[in-house]
């Protein structure tokens, strides 16, 4: 359990690397469609040789059920690099998990699977520390608001990732969200106004793709061994990560009110966890 602990936990930390590089990225005058733009072309160029491709494989990418997903996961991430141009790291990062709450739900809804008492109230937990965060009412912003939209496009790309892993090879899925996203989102990439690049934008590019590359193929090679219900609640240690990058890079130390609702997000993960221990 530790081994697979530490593998998701320098997974998630992998990504929260590449979102911080994006951040960086925005900050220096790039439209966050340009950053997502070059994070999933460079990702799918990067990860296309150990994706096991082939000619009859490649017709997947056709599928009107993949091009879905694929569509979800290129909004998420348009939508969390504009919050995060704009919001401090962990506060970003506390409201996208409203994602798990809303797979939860549309997983019960759409694919029929049984609703767990125990596994609900831990998830209304994390929702309480997700309005801790997001303060409806008194301290939504909009950076908050694109954080939230964020999460439930998260939410429908689990439930489609659900839908379509008794199909489709997890390389494969992870190879078409990467190449589908880079495709739809090339207009709106190359249609922005781009500032010079530099050798250091050069740097924070590649540290954006290589980030959310590495961090998405460790949690896919995971997961080919681990149950979901274990790798699930383990991913709740990003906000660990994004806690500390977000302080350490860019001086963003969560108030009072945020930082409670940050740990009872985590909470929320872990107990998961140990809802899910394997019987002795």
């Amino acid at each position: 359990m530790l081994i697979i602990a530490t593998q998701v936990f320098v997974a998630t930390t992998c990504i929260v690397l590449g979102d911080a590089a994006g951040k960086a990225l925005t900050a220096s005058g790039f439209d966050p469609f340009f950053v997502a733009w070059t994070r999933f072309a460079c990702a799918a160029i990067a990860l296309a040789p150990f994706c096991g491709l082939s000619q009859s494989a490649l017709t997947v990418l056709l599928d009107r059920r993949v091009i879905l997903r694929a569509a979800l996961i290129t909004a998420g991430i348009c939508s969390i690099l504009t919050a995060l141009s704009t919001t401090p790291l962990p506060d970003v990062f506390g409201a996208f998990f409203i994602g798990p709450i809303i797979s939860f739900i549309l997983s019960a809804v759409l694919l029929g699977e049984r609703i767990n008492v125990a596994r609900a109230l831990l998830l209304a937990l994390g929702f309480f520390g997700v309005m801790l965060v997001v303060k409806p009412g008194f301290g939504l912003t909009p950076g908050i608001g694109f954080a939230l939209l964020a999460g439930l496009f998260y939410g429908c790309f689990l439930v489609a990732t659900r839908w379509l892993s008794g199909s489709v090879r997890p390389r494969l899925l992870l190879f078409s969200q990467l190449s589908i996203g880079a495709i739809l989102l090339t207009p709106l990439g190359l249609s922005t106004t781009i500032p010079p690049l530099s050798s250091h934008a050069m740097l924070l590019i590649a540290g954006s793709a290589a980030g959310s590359a590495a961090g998405n193929f460790l949690l896919v090679w995971v997961s080919r061994t681990t149950p979901a219900s274990i790798v699930a609640p383990l991913i709740y240690t990003q906000l660990i990560s994004a806690t500390a990058v977000g302080l350490i890079l860019f001086n963003d130390w969560p108030d009072t009110l945020t930082l409670i609702g940050l740990v009872v997000i985590l909470a929320s993960g872990l107990g998961s966890l140990w809802l899910n221990r394997p019987a002795r």
